[in-house]
């Protein structure tokens, strides 16, 4: 059997490194790995890391080109790579624009899809964007949807899709255990791993700063005396009480506001990106992690830390439920309101060492690759919180409908496998189209899906 799997950006490496690691090692299985080149340098520091040797690179990036130019170039190139390796199936991951691009060419090809990382979601396509749209239709023609969560698991049940949903835990952790298991095991590697980050000091707590969405661009970073984020960041480090570290993103949307407004702040260190282990050594040495990321929301709880997110929504309603995670938007004043009680006060960041991380327990790649070669395995254990409803029962903003009359007619329907939790194949009851046996796109590009579920 050979497997594709494609990517292009750094959180998707790490997240997809695991994966591709035991693949290259199942017995029956050709793995094969496609890199876009969305990110360029930050990507090959991941790919070095875990030796991973892509056998194509389509190295699509330029500047300034637009989402609609990049994708477009990402799906051309795609279309190439699918008719020379001829995949049996093909991996992708979340919902950045290479894994939109990869399950596009895929479904043109009639290739079936797993969507690792599937089933996140907030309800209204701009935020994040335009990562929601790109993940709700990736999963719309996924063949198996590797849910992480049951929240996620939950989402896709809601929408009534064709595909498979498989609980698996997310990778992500697979990869931090992976980590995380070398720097505890390795004093040298702990101390040469130090040694690359900023002089930093013993009596004040380190607050670990990432931030990049385009939603925050412009308005949502600011600059030094505006009300974004910015302008918390330099409150806060004018305060005394904290030393801030940076690893400024590459775009130029976000390098540009950040280092002028904090390139000459004392107690602030602005750096390069990171290196994953580098990263995560600074995340172990954080007393508070602020972030726009979706990948350190599931990071960081694995590791005791709390964690503010700069945004208004989050798809990972799991962490909010465990108390791990708190929104605090962009705006300057409850940015640094938040950061400043945990800060002055180490008891109650304490607390958050004892919280369970709702996340993965490092067994999400075996899941999956028994999912995908027809194995048995045991489903992630992840409880739905509490009241929890599809975001898009929450709000009605923003709707969007894609209608299609055929363009799923010829699904292959996936059958069930021994030990594998599977959505009901027979998908006869949809009303979208009356006549065919598969639920049109309507179903599921849209806030709360479209048609009912399939009657047992």
């Amino acid at each position: 059997m050979r497997i594709l799997s494609i990517f292009g950006t750094r959180p998707e490496a790490i997240k997809m490194a695991p994966l591709v690691k035991k693949l290259e090692t199942e017995p029956g299985v050709e793995s094969v790995v496609c890199v876009t080149g969305q990110h360029k340098t930050m990507l090959t520091q991941e790919l070095e890391l875990f030796q991973i040797a892509p056998r194509f690179d389509l190295a699509v990036m330029t500047a300034n080109q637009s989402l609609n130019c990049l994708e477009g170039r990402m799906v051309t190139g795609l279309d190439a790579v699918l008719e020379e390796a001829k995949p049996d199936y093909v991996l992708v991951h979340g919902d950045t624009t290479t894994a939109m691009a990869g399950a596009l060419a895929s479904f043109h090809r009639r290739i079936p899809v797993g969507h690792v990382e599937a089933g996140l979601r907030t309800g209204n396509i701009y935020e994040p964007w335009p990562e929601e749209m790109n993940r709700r239709f990736i999963d719309v023609v996924s063949d198996m949807m590797f849910a992480p969560t049951a929240s996620s698991r939950a989402n896709l049940e809601a929408e009534s899709l064709g595909g498979r949903i498989i609980l698996t835990g997310n990778t992500v952790i697979d990869a931090l255990h992976l980590v995380c298991a070398r720097l505890d095991q390795d004093d040298n590697l702990r101390a040469k791993i130090d040694a690359k980050l900023p002089p930093l000091r013993d009596d004040l707590p380190i607050v670990l700063v990432t931030g990049h969405r385009r939603e925050n661009f412009n308005d949502g970073f600011g600059n030094a005396g505006g009300k974004g984020i910015s302008a918390a960041l330099v409150e806060l480090a004018q305060s005394g009480k904290m030393q801030i570290v940076y690893p400024v993103h590459l775009n130029p949307n976000v390098r540009g506001p950040i280092f002028a407004a904090l390139g000459k702040e004392k107690h602030v260190f602005l750096t390069e990106p990171l290196e994953y282990p580098v990263f995560v050594r600074l995340m172990q040495r954080s007393a508070i992690i602020l972030t726009d990321s979706g990948g350190v929301q599931e990071e960081a709880p694995a590791l005791g830390k709390p964690v503010l997110v700069m945004r208004d929504v989050t798809e990972r309603p799991e962490a909010i439920a465990a108390g791990t995670v708190k929104l605090v938007g962009t705006d300057r004043a409850t940015i640094t309101s938040a950061v400043l009680e945990l800060a002055l006060d180490e008891e109650k960041r304490q607390t958050f060492t004892r919280l369970v991380n709702p996340y993965g327990d490092g067994l999400a790649s075996e899941r999956i690759i028994a999912a995908v070669t027809g194995k048995n395995y045991l489903p992630f254990a992840s409880a739905l919180p509490t009241g929890y409803r599809h975001p898009a029962k929450n709000s009605a903003r923003h709707t969007f409908i894609a209608r299609s009359q055929d363009v799923m007619a010829d699904r292959r329907l996936s059958t069930s496998q021994p030990g594998l939790e599977t959505t009901p194949a027979d998908a006869s009851a949809h009303s979208c189209l009356p006549g065919t046996k598969t639920p049109s796109l309507c179903c599921a590009i849209a806030q709360g899906g479209g048609c009912p579920r399939p009657t047992e």
